[in-house]
């Protein structure tokens, strides 16, 4: 058929839709296609300070009255998709007439009424809009005068709104506005409501954030029309027009969380929570400025890493394959997730590296091996030999650990060899200590991930979740007792009835407290002088932080976990698929500062207060010389002096009886 054959057809089907006997060839409804339904709603997620930072459902909508819009939002819509609207009776004749002349020139569009769209739109099944055929043409025209019988223009209008698709899964005005501009529709500005109005036409086409030129175009036609039939006046279209196309940052939540939002998904339909038919509250444990600090902290860094100077992988501008991250901070008194970010950008990828990723933790699994050999009476100043070893296995070869610098140090302090992370010490520990002490210490701080007995299980050798490995951390935090992550702790239903709440869970003590705060004291070293010194480039010495680097073998894997009062973080970074990141990449150097970066912002923005860990009773406290690893005296240097702590009991012998020495008691502060 010729173009000139095919428009005839399609003017043909556009004056049969005319004809007085329009029910002729008309399917009956027999699901009453003229109803205005109730729509699908959202299940709402909320911070710990109760602002909103997702949304759950099929259709991501929060339906509102009409009545609650500036007149100029249902104004700048009427203007645009169907002028007449409050004229016709559900179908605008002279819109039809408009659209065969067009046609005739060769200029085709539709004339579908602001009734009839809500008609196809509710009821897909009766009357489909992809459908070109007359016959449903003719059910849809049924429909709308049958509408317009049953519902006045008010309602029918505020049905349109809160039905309409704008892209990404947001249905509604409500929706549009929360996720395009971070705020109620009742709060839109002129421009703004202008800006929506030219979505529904194509929201893949008028995105305000992927395509804001184009898209402010056309919104700039909205405010003109607006003018020309008198909704607003010309001034005000032309202020409105002159303004900028601002769109808010992360789809208008106050925190990029996404994969936050993914883990009370999933939680809250395992808990039997129908969240996904909406409708429900969530209340979660997420605070929006370390939410917002981890992800601005863990893409800042691993852009750096990227624009390096001789950096050969794949950068996140090439599309794939490029270095990862994930981030995990939680409130060690009750297990509160205030942070999780599984990714550098879930619009890239939505996978949960966090929750979903097992990888080896390196070195930072050794403050697990080392609260082992504390339980077991040994003191950070214990002389330990960080030598060359080589261990028998099952079968028959020899493991010979090292470390990336190839040296060996000869003896030194328990308390040197966590700081410099040698991994010979702890291997040969784990081997004293049997390796099933460790994994039953491990499996006491949480860890449920299997643990392999075998002497490389003592530096990390055995994958583990993130948040799971973070979890354990808890268990210095709090002198002992870890605490299992908790995302949600309410849910309320569409009727405000609470149907789900989860308390706080502790675990049983998983080690004496003083054997914790003496290995946290330790790990202190690690940050001060140790493997994590980067994260003192940005949180003051005043702020205690205690913490463990990781590094796996051919620098493939890169943790920082840190722990702070009141908080225990962790940070990974590396390639999906295993992948040497290349000299120089280890935990002290890529994910310490991700760790450093976040508490700063964090700190900065919420403000710092005097912190301090008091050790328990049964701690005894005496100065030390750090470089003779024999109590301090008067000729010690400032610079050497530190203080020693050790379970009471394990002290040297020349201090049992020392009057200098303190036996501390106290608690830890939050």
């Amino acid at each position: 058929m010729t173009k000139a054959g095919r428009r005839i057809v399609r003017i043909s089907a556009a004056l049969a839709v005319l004809t007085p006997v329009w029910t002729i060839g008309a399917q009956a409804s027999t699901g009453e296609p003229w109803r205005i339904n109730t729509l699908p709603q959202s299940s709402l997620v909320f911070a710990n300070d109760g602002s909103l930072i997702g949304e759950i459902g099929r259709e991501l909508r929060t339906s509102i009255s009409i009545r609650t819009l500036p007149k100029y939002v249902g104004q700048a819509f009427v203007a645009v998709e169907d002028q007449r609207f409050y004229q016709h009776n559900g179908v605008d004749l002279i819109g039809i007439a408009g659209a065969i002349k067009d046609d005739i020139m060769g200029d085709r569009r539709g004339a579908s009424t602001i009734t009839q769209q809500l008609v196809g739109n509710m009821h897909p099944d009766v009357v489909n809009r992809n459908d070109q055929s007359i016959s449903r043409k003719l059910r849809e025209q049924q429909a709308a005068r049958e509408m317009e019988k049953h519902y006045n223009k008010e309602q029918i209008l505020e049905g349109y709104l809160n039905d309409i698709s704008f892209g990404h899964g947001y249905y509604g005005i409500e929706s549009a506005a929360r996720h395009y501009f971070g705020k109620s529709a009742a709060n839109l500005t002129l421009a703004e409501a202008a800006t929506l109005a030219a979505m529904p036409k194509g929201p893949a086409i008028y995105d305000p954030v992927l395509h804001a030129a184009r898209t402010r175009e056309r919104r700039n036609t909205v405010l003109a029309l607006m003018a020309q039939q008198h909704y607003i006046t010309q001034s005000e279209a032309s202020a409105a027009q002159a303004s900028p196309l601002v769109t808010a940052p992360d789809w208008g939540m106050p925190a990029p969380a996404r994969y936050y939002v993914d883990v009370v998904r999933i939680q809250a339909t395992r808990a039997g929570v129908p969240v996904m038919s909406g409708g429900y509250k969530i209340y979660t444990g997420l605070d929006p400025l370390l939410q917002t600090a981890a992800t601005d902290a863990l893409r800042a860094q691993a852009d750096a890493i990227e624009s390096a100077k001789g950096y050969r992988h794949p950068t996140i501008a090439s599309g794939s394959g490029y270095l990862q991250g994930a981030v995990v901070a939680m409130d060690p008194n009750t297990g509160d997730v205030r942070a999780l970010v599984g990714g550098r950008d879930y619009s890239r990828s939505s996978y949960d590296r966090a929750i979903d990723g097992m990888r080896q933790p390196g070195s930072s699994f050794k403050p697990i091996v080392y609260a082992t050999a504390v339980a077991d009476s040994m003191a950070p100043t214990t002389m330990v030999a960080d030598t060359a070893i080589k261990i028998l296995l099952p079968n028959g070869t020899y493991y010979r650990p090292d470390d990336d610098d190839h040296r060996y140090l000869g003896m030194i302090t328990l308390r040197e060899a966590l700081a410099k992370s040698r991994n010979i010490v702890a291997v040969e520990l784990g081997q004293q200590l049997g390796m099933d002490s460790v994994i039953a210490t491990a499996r006491r701080m949480g860890i449920t991930s299997p643990i392999a007995p075998v002497p490389a299980s003592a530096i990390g050798a055995s994958t583990v979740q993130p948040l799971n490995l973070v979890s354990a951390y808890t268990t210095f935090a709090n002198l002992g007792t870890p605490v299992t992550p908790r995302f949600i702790y309410r849910i309320q239903d569409p009727t405000g009835k609470i149907v789900f709440t989860q308390a706080v869970h502790a675990l049983a003590p998983a080690l004496d407290p003083r054997v914790t705060f003496v290995t946290r004291d330790m790990m202190r070293d690690v940050v001060d002088r140790g493997t994590a010194t980067s994260v003192r480039k940005y949180i003051p010495a005043s702020v205690p932080v205690a913490g463990k680097t990781g590094t796996t073998n051919s620098n493939t894997d890169a943790w920082f976990i840190g722990v702070t009062p009141g908080l225990v973080a962790g940070v990974w970074m590396g390639f999906d698929q295993p992948t040497p990141m290349g000299s120089g990449a280890a935990g002290g150097s890529y994910s310490a500062p991700v760790w450093g970066r976040m508490v700063q912002q964090y700190l900065n923005a919420r403000g710092t207060r005097d912190v301090s860990w008091a050790p328990p009773i049964g701690v005894i406290s005496a100065e030390f010389d750090r470089s003779t690893g024999q109590m301090a005296t008067a000729l010690t240097p400032p610079d050497r002096r530190y203080t020693e702590y050790f379970v009471e009991g394990t002290e040297p012998d020349s201090l049992k009886l020392d009057p200098r020495v303190a036996f501390s008691a106290g608690a830890l502060v939050f």
